[in-house]
């Protein structure tokens, strides 16, 4: 398929070599620097509501594919997925932008590496916002509980060879259509063209198993409870979908532990895809948030 990299003239793409690795990214608008990081199975056109409503409120924004997405390299193994590895690339973006520090805003897989990020790299993260991800040590801790364990068994299917691989591809993405289509809470949440861009950047040439690999390095290599353990130093909001399928509400307890300055939020009438089920409420609650410098 071709490579995914639609969006209005006015954002720019790139490719920058960081950590080791080649990333693409779009880039819009100038100010602050606001890094939008992608979760799983998607990638930086996830952004595509905020963008716009950032860089109006006078925000640059850079949104990559993160490494093993859509046109980004694709690293060959596990190892390079790593939770250390990928903060490391978003940090290494940030010094490539040119800028002493960036707001890191994160969905999914993405906020779980944000966190990351704001613990090794304090002084790169000027604020936090995490959507749709609890803080590491409390989701680990929260696999030992049966009702996350069920919701959450894809985690330990993931962890087989090649057979997951076939099952998402199965019939053009099918599994992943359905989930689209049925997950959020409000219909529109993802158009057909939305969908089709999706199976566009997840048909590119070992784009299945990079994103896969996310799962299995995080097993396979665990959690640096080291860092994990350290002081969420830069103020963090964290942003909570109450209809979440993925994450019990019982993760969503207790944040003030990680950190001086974390907030919770709940969305009451949100899905596990929060920015786009919920792009206005998103927007305003990121923007008040920055606002607060």
């Amino acid at each position: 398929m071709a490579p995914e990299r639609a969006a209005p003239e006015e954002w720019t793409h790139h490719d920058a070599v960081v950590n080791g690795v080649r990333l693409h990214y779009v880039e819009a608008g100038s100010g602050p620097l606001v890094v939008l990081l992608h979760g799983f199975p998607e990638f930086w056109y996830s952004w595509r509501r905020q963008i716009p409503v950032l860089t109006a409120a006078g925000y640059r924004v850079i949104a990559p594919d993160m490494r093993g997405y859509n046109i980004s390299e694709k690293p060959r193994g596990i190892a390079p997925y790593r939770t250390d590895v990928l903060a490391g690339d978003v940090a290494a973006l940030i010094r490539h932008a040119g800028v002493a520090a960036a707001v890191v805003v994160g969905h999914d897989w993405g906020a779980s590496v944000a966190w990351q990020v704001a613990m090794r790299y304090p002084d790169l993260v000027k604020r936090l916002v995490a959507l749709a991800a609890p803080h590491p040590i409390a989701f680990r801790r929260a696999m030992t509980d049966p009702s996350q364990l069920r919701r959450s068994w894809y985690v330990f299917f993931f962890q087989l060879p090649w057979l997951p691989e076939a099952v998402f591809r199965r019939r053009n993405f099918a599994s992943l259509v359905r989930t689209l289509h049925h997950d959020p809470v409000h219909p529109g949440a993802f158009t057909h063209d939305d969908i089709a861009r999706y199976r566009g950047a997840l048909g590119q040439p070992g784009a299945v198993t990079a994103a896969i690999n996310y799962y299995r390095a995080a097993l396979r290599y665990g959690l640096h409870e080291e860092v994990a353990a350290r002081p969420v130093e830069p103020p963090t909001l964290v942003i909570w979908a109450d209809r979440d399928r993925y994450l019990g509400p019982h993760l969503a307890e207790g944040y003030e532990r990680w950190g001086q300055h974390v907030r919770l939020v709940h969305v009451p009438d949100a899905s596990h895809w929060l920015q786009n089920d919920v792009p206005d409420r998103v927007n305003e609650l990121v923007l008040e948030f920055l606002r607060e410098d």
